[in-house]
């Protein structure tokens, strides 16, 4: 059998092309390409060359468009076919020796050995040596010397390609003429034509009659066939019908079958490429019949010796062939399992190799692959039973071509990779190079592990008897790495021998295409470190980092929106000269030690210097290690994978491999997982984002002066912090901005940027230093959590969480001017530096409680109302720096006739293992002279004596308050936000709003005023808040203390008070202010409407002693009066007041208190939120009593106001420090309070105790 038979070879003509003298094989491959271009010479251009001697038998020849055809045969060492007379165009008709005139010098040599090699060729009627690239001597030989030997001389390509064209002419019209000579010769004399078959017949006179009657078909059968390869298919098809009746009528069918091939081919070359349905049909009844008469000629007897088996089975594959198409695959496969099954009859080896080379070939036309590798498997098989060399190497090369079909192909197949070592591969070739599979889980499949082992086994062992130790390597890391799960120990370490010894005969540093162990699978890019963010620079702002993200290190950050299209990849930026990592993670699943004796990263862009490290990975063990390296120049960077050294060899491990056999793993599809064999967690799929470069950068690194750890802070607590920033790159840094982020930003209280500037440029190396003053914040109940043992500081307690503390943004950029044309993206980008400032906040003095109080001391009587603190005088007697500071914190009422001190009480507790020192000082606004234009105005603070509290004790902190009172009462005070809702109609106005406002401004102005700072046992020293104790309190006693009352009274004499003049006259200035006895003392009562609306009242006037007695009514009077006293009607208008005139005449000296009573009529809701009356027509009691304490003694002072129902009362002894608000229903709860208080008040008679229970009894009804 003959490789690649088809239908319409019968018409080509062989020619045997041969080596001549030492020639390169490249080189002769090269000229042997160049004649392959000839393989067609027509009929007009070769009739220059074509000489006519007599007749032409080719009667119907196509001078026009017919051709010769021809094929050329490499080598041309087979032995002759001893089927030649049977096919003639087995027959070598030519013979041409192609030689290098530059390696072969002496032509009479060359023209020796061409003789010589020709002579072997005994068919061949046209003989040429061409001889190429000849020197001006040899030139001039050959052009004197006549033959076969044809120089062409020294030209480009297309030149020596017409010259060839013209050779080829010159031999077509020779074999031409030849084979009219030969065709005329045989009509003339005849001819005798035998084969195989008819030597091994007997030589009975029976077949050697019969022998006689076959000759005159068989001689027109051979002159079909030279008809044929003259290109007279009409001619040839002539002779096959008269063959094919002469040997139907003598039964030879072999020969049949013969002619009836030859007719075939000639029907085919008769309508070249006219190919249709009713052609098709022909020749599938004409093969048919071909193969049937084939196997007729079957004789049992020479079935051992020589057989028509193989024509028969040759046939079916020309018919196959010619077949070859999707829509008539059935019938293709119908006839390729018929070839298959007659395989076995085959006698010759080699034509069952030829048969199992077609088959396969055949079905890879039709496009079933896995057919096609099962045949060529079968060839690979057949040339490994022949144990030699080139039949090793010759079934390696198969399975390597029949190993893409069971998916073990070797990654060295693929162009993109051989592409790749000889220029840098661009980012589309890495692609391909990672996609060279639709899926690498194909390569996996259960049900084709076991053959597919196979496979590689077969190439493992062609390799070794080949002696190619790096295709021996490549199997058995192919073989190693894809079904390790299936191989025992031993035999895994069997084949990591098998990779030693392959690596042994190779050089060291060879590379091959398939990796080996371990697996590796990229883990994770680090993130940078916050010193090491970069951000994008916009030099069109002055804040250039503004609305850029830093990188951290990816452009990306987690509160981004992620983006679906995974072209979109996040990219990552890497400064050129600063190191980077990459962690990877590496699996060893097989049962031996793997030692990698280097490994680092693939970088094929160039621009990238990476570290490689070695590792020893235990049996069945996974690790995860870095990987660094430094960035050297611009440009993108990619990462496909790592490049390993192990076991000799070095191998590129691509990371896509893994991804796609982890997703094969995860779908079931794959062996086994071998990250999760070797106990490795499963993670999720990482891939490699887009790499780009950027120029070098500042870096500054920070460190806390004094030690990297927590800051821990009481609350409150105030210290300074020193920070030291030192620029670890390589270029200068020149722009630094600071800000601050994060929680608590106000515990910072300032940060000495100056500092900073002044120390730009900060070149590479240096160090600069700056304060940062630090203030601990009050601990909330979210940000606290207990601590179960011992703090840090030795103390149980609570302290602040993590993630609590400030955080130092440094923005700062290093040199960079692209030019004035350079686009925003050409500006070097700048850093971010972020620095947590880690404070630890324990937890201090904490509040208990904090309540305000109130007192008032009783004014004397006088004839002017008391001027209030804070109001200049334009004598300028008196000026308010004149005045102290204590009596700043004493405020007077002209229209209550009290002096008013208001406290706040603030109860702190100390949880903590120290002692505290607390002091309140509080800040004094000097009053503002309307009439005065000095601008010093400078506050004033008072500080008042420390108060100390003992390790987990309590105290109490008074804080005096500055008193003031809105002159105003308005219904804007007692708004609700109920009133505001959504089912209100009612609408603020602006005025009340403003009321509002005032209020909440001089509450937040007062509390501003006041400091309560602390220090500890440790000298640390703070601050306390006490911002929201001090709001909470106000808030809640902004009725009592902060708001006026509706009605305010004031009692002042008025003047000609004395009866007689020489009494007037005698007083003193001194005493301008006192009372007489036995005098008509002239007085005036002051009532003051604080409300905007008028008010309409009964008032009533009444005198009483020290024991509370009325002094003007009763037998027992002591007092007598002039005007009127009780019974009063008036109306005060809207914030107005109104005076009334009375007299007094005192018989008794002594202590003595005017009260002043008021019943309000019609009063309105202001008057009865004031008054906290929840009864709406009840009348309003407004009463006040003023108290001229003229004589010391340690008698109780109350300060009583009737307010509605409820009766207020403040006692103060002023000797004792005592001071004490209760809010009671009668006044012997009041007695019963202030005893409580007082012990040491309780009368010492019985007369008194009655007497004091007696007025207590009066005061109540």
């Amino acid at each position: 059998m003959e490789p690649d038979a088809r239908i319409d070879g019968a018409a080509a003509i062989r020619l045997a092309v041969i080596p001549i003298g030492p020639i390169p094989t490249p080189l002769f491959r090269h000229y042997v390409s160049l004649l392959s271009l000839h393989t067609t010479i027509p009929f007009p251009s070769l009739l220059s060359f074509y000489t006519s001697h007599q007749k032409s038998p080719f009667a119907h020849q196509p001078w026009e468009t017919g051709s010769l055809r021809f094929r050329f045969v490499p080598g041309g060492e087979a032995p002759p076919s001893p089927w030649e007379d049977f096919q003639s165009y087995r027959k070598v008709m030519g013979v041409i020796g192609i030689f290098d005139c530059g390696v072969s010098g002496d032509l009479e040599v060359v023209g020796d050995l061409f003789e010589g090699k020709s002579k072997g060729f005994g068919n061949a009627v046209v003989r040429r040596c061409f001889g190429f690239s000849p020197g001006e001597e040899q030139l001039e030989y050959g052009s004197k010397r006549e033959g076969n030997l044809i120089l062409f001389p020294p030209a480009d390509q297309q030149t020596l390609e017409m010259h060839l064209h013209t050779m080829m002419q010159d031999i077509a019209a020779s074999l031409l003429m030849e084979f009219e000579k030969w065709v005329l010769k045989a009509e003339s004399a005849g001819t005798i034509v035998k084969t195989p078959l008819d030597s091994q017949a007997s030589l009975s006179s029976e077949e050697v009659i019969k022998a006689k009657k076959r000759r005159l078909g068989r001689a027109q059968k051979t002159i079909g066939d030279y008809c044929l390869l003259a290109g007279s298919p009409v001619d040839a098809d002539a002779h096959y019908n008269t063959a094919l009746e002469l040997a139907r009528l003598t039964a030879d069918y072999f020969w049949y079958a013969g002619a009836m091939e030859g007719s075939v081919c000639a029907l085919l070359m008769d309508r070249m490429g006219q190919r249709d349905s009713n052609l098709e049909e022909e020749v599938k009844y004409r093969y048919n019949s071909v193969i049937l008469h084939y196997r007729k000629s079957f004789i049992q007897d020479n079935a051992q010796r020589v057989s028509p088996l193989s024509f028969e089975l040759e046939a079916t594959l020309k018919l196959a062939r010619f077949l070859c198409r999707r829509d008539l695959a059935k019938e293709v496969v119908d006839l390729l399992t018929n070839a298959a099954d007659g395989a076995k009859s085959l006698i010759d080896s080699s034509d069952r190799l030829v048969l199992f080379i077609e088959i396969a070939r055949i079905y890879a036309s039709l496009g079933y692959e896995r057919k096609a590798a099962f045949f060529s498997r079968q060839v690979a098989q057949l040339y490994l039973q022949q144990e030699n060399r080139l039949a090793a190497i010759s079934a390696m090369q198969v399975l390597a071509i029949s190993s893409k079909a069971y998916r073990v192909q070797s990654k060295a197949s693929f162009s993109s990779f051989s592409s790749s070592k000889e220029s840098e591969p661009s980012q589309a070739d890495i692609g391909k190079m990672h996609m060279h599979h639709n899926s690498v889980v194909s390569l996996f499949e259960s049900q084709w592990s076991t053959l597919q082992m196979v496979v590689l086994r077969e190439i493992l062992l062609s390799a070794f008897r080949a002696g190619d130790p790096l295709a021996a390597w490549s199997a058995a890391a192919r073989l190693l790495r894809s079904y390790y799960p299936l191989i025992t120990p031993a035999g895994q370490n069997g084949l990591a021998s098998a990779l030693t010894n392959s690596a042994s005969r190779l050089p060291y540093g060879t590379r091959s295409a398939d990796p080996a162990l371990p697996f590796i699978r990229i883990h994770s890019f680090p993130i940078h470190p916050s010193q090491m963010d970069i951000v994008k620079y916009n030099p069109s702002r002055e804040d250039w980092w503004t609305g850029s993200a830093p990188s951290g290190p990816f452009i990306y950050t987690p509160f981004s929106k992620g983006e679906a299209d995974s072209s979109n990849k996040h990219e990552l930026i890497w400064v050129v000269g600063e190191p980077v990592q990459v962690l990877v993670e590496l699996a060893n699943p097989c049962g031996f030690d793997l030692r990698l004796d280097s490994l680092y990263l693939s970088v094929p862009t160039g621009n990238f210097d990476a570290f490689p490290i070695s590792v020893t990975l235990p049996p069945v063990s996974s690790k995860l290690i870095t990987l660094s390296g430094i960035p050297t120049s611009m440009g993108p960077v990619t990462i496909p994978g790592c490049i390993v050294h192990c076991f000799g060899v070095i191998t590129e491990h691509l990371f896509r491999d893994v991804e796609n056999l982890l997703a094969g793993a995860a779908q079931g599809l794959v062996l086994s997982d071998p990250f999760r064999s070797c106990g490795s967690p499963t993670l999720r799929n990482v891939s490699v984002p887009n790499i780009s470069l950027v120029p070098p950068l500042p870096l500054l690194v920070s460190r806390v002066v004094g030690g990297d750890g927590a800051v821990i802070l009481y609350e409150g607590e105030i210290r300074n912090v020193w920070i030291s920033l030192a620029n670890a790159g390589t270029v200068p840094v020149e722009q630094a901005h600071i800000s601050l982020s994060g929680k608590n930003q106000d515990s910072v209280i300032s940060i000495d940027s100056e500092t900073l500037n002044s120390a730009l440029p900060l070149k590479p190396g240096a160090e600069v230093s700056l304060p940062v003053t630090l203030r601990a914040w009050q601990l909330s109940a979210a940000d606290l959590e207990v601590s179960a043992g011992k703090t840090s500081l030795g103390a149980a307690g609570r302290r602040s969480k993590e993630g609590s503390s400030p955080v130092l943004l440094i923005h700062y950029a290093g040199p960079g001017d692209p030019g004035e044309t350079a686009s925003v993206s050409a500006f070097p980008p700048g850093r971010r530096l972020v620095l947590p400032l880690d404070i630890c906040v324990l937890q201090g003095l904490s509040f208990v409680k904090a309540r305000m109080l109130s007192m008032e001391i009783p004014a004397h009587i006088g004839e002017n109302l008391p001027r209030p603190s804070g109001l200049g005088s334009n004598s300028g007697a008196m000026t308010p720096r004149s005045k102290s500071k204590i009596d700043r914190l004493v405020k007077m009422d002209p229209y209550r006739g009290s002096w008013g001190l208001r406290f706040l009480e603030l109860e702190l507790s100390n949880p903590t293992d120290v002692v505290f020192e607390t002091s309140v000082s509080v800040t004094l606004e000097n009053p503002v002279d309307e009439h005065s234009f000095t601008a010093d105005q400078e506050a004033e603070e008072y500080c008042y004596p420390k108060t100390t509290i003992d390790r987990e004790s309590s105290a109490r902190v008074l804080i005096p308050l500055e008193h003031f009172k809105l002159p105003i009462l308005d219904g804007s005070f007692f708004m609700k936000e109920s009133l505001d809702g959504p089912g209100s109609h009612r609408r603020v106005s602006f005025s009340e709003k403003s009321a509002k406002a005032e209020l909440n401004a001089s509450i937040k102005s007062m509390i501003s005023r006041i400091k309560v700072r602390w220090e500890s046992g440790r000298n640390n020293s703070g601050e306390l808040n006490i911002k929201d104790a001090m709001q909470a309190a106000l808030q809640a006693s902004v009725m009592d203390v902060l708001l006026p009352d509706p009605l305010t009274f004031g009692f002042r004499l008025t003047t000609g008070g004395s009866g007689g003049e020489d009494q007037d006259q005698s007083l003193s200035p001194s005493s301008k202010d006192t009372v007489l006895a036995h005098n008509m003392t002239r007085m005036e009562v002051l009532v003051r409407n604080n409300t905007k609306d008028a008010i309409k009242m009964n008032l009533s006037i009444t005198c009483r002693d020290v024991a509370g007695e009325n002094c003007v009514e009763g037998d027992k009077a002591t007092v007598f009066w002039a005007g009127v006293l009780t019974g009063i009607n008036v109306e005060v208008p809207p914030l107005d007041e109104i005076k009334h005139l009375f007299s007094l005449y005192f018989l008794v000296p002594g202590e003595y208190t005017l009260v002043a009573a008021a019943m309000i009529y019609d009063a309105n809701e202001i008057l009865r939120a004031r008054a906290r009356s929840e009864i709406p027509d009840e009348p309003i009691v407004n009463m006040k009593l003023n108290m001229s304490c003229l004589l010391p003694s340690r008698r109780l002072k109350l300060d009583l106001l009737f307010r509605g129902l409820i009766l207020v009362a403040s006692a103060v002894m002023p000797e004792h420090g005592l001071q004490a608000d209760v809010r009671c229903s009668s006044m012997k709860d009041v007695m019963k309070s202030c005893v409580k208080a007082e012990p040491n008040i309780l009368p010492d008679k019985k007369e008194d105790e009655d007497r004091f229970s007696y007025q207590s009894d009066k005061v109540d009804n």
